[in-house]
């Protein structure tokens, strides 16, 4: 069997990985952490129990069939040693051909996130790797902000006047999709950002058109911004992650456009506009 095993399959960018894999016509394995998930894997994949802490030999055996894997740090493991080092050695076993990960925008500079030392991991062990290297996600605006912005009309982030050039997690998953399946793409690392470069203020008046209801950039300080968060009960380690992100954020890090979903699946990168028509009904007031 040839197959790709997805981790982080019912997830905003997972679930897409193998919804284009299948449109492909690749054989998918989703990796779950309990039966209950399986009824959320996209599509024809296959469902197999999987979880990071498990000794190697379950690792390698969640593996069998599989010739590539997709691979995702789960938001909430930090210890990437302990719990991600030892499937990338299950793969280099199983004699995975390629490993496509997940990785993070401008992390060659940022040696503190979990995402350079995957990187650097797999470049140590000499793995068949891929980088993908988002910007960030639009659908961030759908989930994690979303709230805000369906109850009061308020984008509420300290982005002052920065741009950032947004991607759709779907465009994401084309373009995993699209290395894990033709070749060339070993040992590469692609930085993916979407073709509009935008302000907050653009976000909203975006948003105010295709929604027909007024939404407004807020432009919240930094700490008016950190103080929201501490009243809404967030936990400090998340509150910390949100002021590193805005600031660089403002430092215009995220401002710069590209082509390379284009370049890598032969479709251009979603626009924004289209973004919000696709996932109107998020911010619908109840």
């Amino acid at each position: 069997m040839s197959a790709v095993f997805v981790t982080g399959a019912t997830g905003t960018v997972g679930s897409a990985v193998v919804s284009h894999l299948l449109e492909r016509g690749e054989q998918v394995v989703a990796a779950v952490r309990d039966e209950a998930d399986a009824a959320r894997v996209p599509g024809a994949a296959a469902s197999r129990l999987f979880d990071f802490g498990a000794p190697r030999p379950a690792l390698r055996e969640a593996l069998d069939g599989c010739d590539r894997l997709f691979l995702m740090r789960p938001p909430a493991i930090a210890d990437v040693q302990r719990y991600l080092f030892p499937l990338v050695d299950a793969a280099r076993e199983a004699r995975i051909r390629q490993v496509v990960f997940l990785s993070l925008q401008g992390v060659q500079a940022n040696r503190g996130t979990p995402h350079h030392a995957i990187e650097a991991y797999l470049r140590k062990v000499d793995a068949p790797y891929t980088f993908l290297r988002p910007n960030f996600f639009m659908q961030n605006l759908s989930t994690t902000y979303a709230q805000r912005i369906r109850e009061t009309g308020d984008i509420f982030l300290p982005a002052g006047g920065s741009r950032t050039a947004f991607i759709d997690a779907r465009d994401i998953g084309r373009v995993a999709a699209a290395t894990l399946t033709t070749p060339g793409h070993v040992r590469k690392a692609y930085t993916l950002s979407g073709e509009q470069s935008l302000r907050y203020d653009d976000v909203a008046t975006i948003m105010t058109d295709v929604l027909e209801r007024p939404i407004r950039y807020a432009r919240p300080s930094e700490g008016e911004y950190l103080a929201s968060l501490v009243a809404e009960g967030w936990p400090q380690d998340y509150v910390d992650v949100q002021k590193m992100i805005y600031r660089v954020v403002r430092l215009n890090v995220s401002a710069f456009p590209n082509r390379m979903v284009r370049r890598l699946t032969g479709a251009p990168a979603t626009p924004f506009a289209t973004f919000v028509r696709d996932y109107a009904e998020v911010w619908a007031p109840s």
